[in-house]
């Protein structure tokens, strides 16, 4: 038989316990930043970058970023891709290269991209996935808008996020990152 004699010192445990607590509430508090920065980074658009990537994951809050402070992105070089989406009143180097962007949860859609120039666009066909990389400039399509003229055009697979979501409460203009 054995007989174990254990003093518990209230003071003691209390101590211990906060300073567990205390380790855990920073350790937390440290990875919550990090989520928060490395998010921003990922999903805005950084006028200061020698091109600008589109990904599924940032390309509402760049289409809007840009679109917003069109005079801020002027000259920028930018890579993307999506589909060839054309209406009516295009010309044949005009298109918009789209992605579908979900607006409800039962994945209703609406069209969003820029409009692009390309005099060699008559060779792709609508809906045919590419990649782009183009020079920002500023358009006319019933009022001014970003207009990509098209340094490079290549023909891609579809892709397999190929919807993306509207701009997130995150979305934070690059103007307040600098």
């Amino acid at each position: 038989m054995f007989i174990y004699n254990v003093k518990f010192n209230k003071t003691k445990a209390v101590k211990l316990l906060f300073a567990i607590i205390s380790v855990i509430v920073i350790v937390l508090f440290i990875f919550t930043i990090i989520k928060i920065f490395n998010k921003q980074s990922e999903q805005t658009c950084q006028p200061n970058k020698e091109v600008i990537e589109l990904t599924s994951s940032n390309y509402t809050n760049v289409l809007k970023e840009v679109h917003d402070n069109l005079d801020k992105y002027i000259g920028k070089k930018i890579k993307f891709s999506g589909y060839i989406y054309r209406v009516p009143d295009f010309t044949d180097s005009e298109f918009v290269l789209a992605r579908d962007m979900v607006i409800s949860s039962d994945l209703k859609t609406l069209v969003v991209g820029f409009l692009c120039n390309f005099n060699n666009a008559v060779q792709f066909e609508t809906n045919s996935w590419v990649e782009i990389t183009g020079m920002i400039t500023k358009g006319n399509y019933h009022e001014a808008v970003p207009l990509i003229n098209v340094i490079k055009m290549e023909k891609i697979s579809k892709p397999s996020k190929i919807y993306v979501y509207p701009p997130d409460e995150s979305f934070v203009p690059t103007a307040n990152l600098y």
